[in-house]
């Protein structure tokens, strides 16, 4: 399936959706990739844990679609929803808290006049803050140092969040989440450096 890489999470064609999430049990332990692009790493999860639930925040749609179509084929928990997490994060997740969020190896848009359009900002982590549960985790993972030194910067001063590794520090090794995007089974192939921080909700 071609999907384009890139699209401008500043067009206005986004500010007019309205995403909203499937019914979802209180009961069971909710996941969410932000950004998920096709979702390998909530499949991996949802194999490894069918009891909780995923839900995989993604800009493209075509990628929602194929998600959602093959969630129902291998009869697994996982929604992929349609939305611009920037804009409606804290509107989806209003009435229900996460437990553990996914940051995975996002769009770096290397040009400086592009690095508005960058997804993760210090504006996002205070919504997932928001919309987080108390003792919730938070993963971030890329592969870009010049993306890994801001990101930092942002969790570093987020007040909401406690850095399992210590203020400032970087995650020694692989996450324990037994799961890898499509980026990170391809970095660790090639023995490519990681950049990883995990986080825990104050």
């Amino acid at each position: 399936m071609r999907i384009r890489q890139h699209v401008n999470p500043l067009s206005r064609r986004f500010l007019e959706i309205s995403p909203s999430l499937p019914a979802l049990d209180p009961s069971k332990t909710l996941e969410v990739e932000v950004g998920c692009a096709d979702a390998q790493f909530l499949f991996e999860r949802a194999r490894i844990e069918p009891n909780h639930q995923y839900i995989g925040l993604e800009i493209r749609e075509a990628f929602v679609e194929d998600i959602n179509r093959r969630a129902r084929a291998e009869n697994l928990p996982i929604h992929g929803v349609f939305c611009s997490a920037n804009h409606h994060l804290k509107k989806l997740f209003a009435n229900r808290k996460i437990d553990v969020a996914y940051l995975n190896f996002p769009d770096p848009w290397f040009k400086r006049r592009h690095f508005k359009r960058r997804m993760i900002t210090e504006e996002l982590i205070a919504d997932i803050a928001t919309v987080m549960k108390p003792g919730g985790k938070l993963l971030f993972q890329t592969d870009v140092e010049s993306v890994a030194t801001p990101v930092m910067r942002y969790l570093t001063g987020n007040s909401d969040f406690e850095n399992e590794a210590g203020a400032g520090n970087f995650l020694a090794g692989r996450h324990a989440f037994n799961a890898r995007s499509w980026r990170e089974s391809n970095c660790e192939a090639n023995d490519m450096p990681i950049w990883r921080v995990l986080l825990t909700r104050n």
